[in-house]
């Protein structure tokens, strides 16, 4: 193979440290996680009713976990090594090459994502994976209830 047919370093994929670790990278969710699940249960219990995986404005290519489409609140569940949690992120040391520069470009992606978001007037909510559920519906609940009652307040006053 030819340097000029062979793909470049950050285009390579990596390889699985065992076969092991490939069928765990193969069986991780990407959707409707475990602690997704939790959340979504702890915030149903609380009366509120939400869209699930959707792209909060249809002209950018990121989808939310969950969404309150009247209230303009996103909220997003992020996991501890894929969005760099400060706690819990860990950096693997096989194939660092690959992982060091995927796991900044998820950060970067989620900064750029809050912002694009908060720029056209949606609240972005991001939510750790290992926080408790109930604790982070609470806290989505309140914001999402005071989100619903100022922009009721200021559709009534037109």
């Amino acid at each position: 193979m030819s340097s000029a047919s062979r793909p470049a370093a950050r285009e390579r994929q990596p390889f699985a440290s065992s076969p092991t670790a490939r069928r765990h990278g193969q069986r991780q969710a990407r959707k409707d996680t475990a602690p997704e699940l939790a959340l979504r249960r702890a915030l149903h219990a609380q009366g509120l009713r939400y869209l699930v995986h959707r792209r909060p404005l249809p002209a950018l290519r990121r989808i939310a976990d969950l969404i309150f489409a009247s209230a303009k609140v996103a909220v997003f569940v992020d996991g501890c090594f894929w969005h760099g949690c400060p706690d819990h992120g860990i950096q693997p040391q096989t194939n660092s090459w690959y992982w060091a520069p995927k796991l900044e470009r998820n950060r970067q992606r989620d900064a750029d994502t809050t912002q694009k978001l908060e720029g056209v007037g949606w609240i972005v909510m991001r939510v750790w994976e290992h926080e408790d559920p109930v604790e982070a519906a609470k806290r989505i609940e309140q914001v999402v209830r005071a989100r619903r009652s100022v922009r009721q307040r200021v559709q009534r006053s037109r």
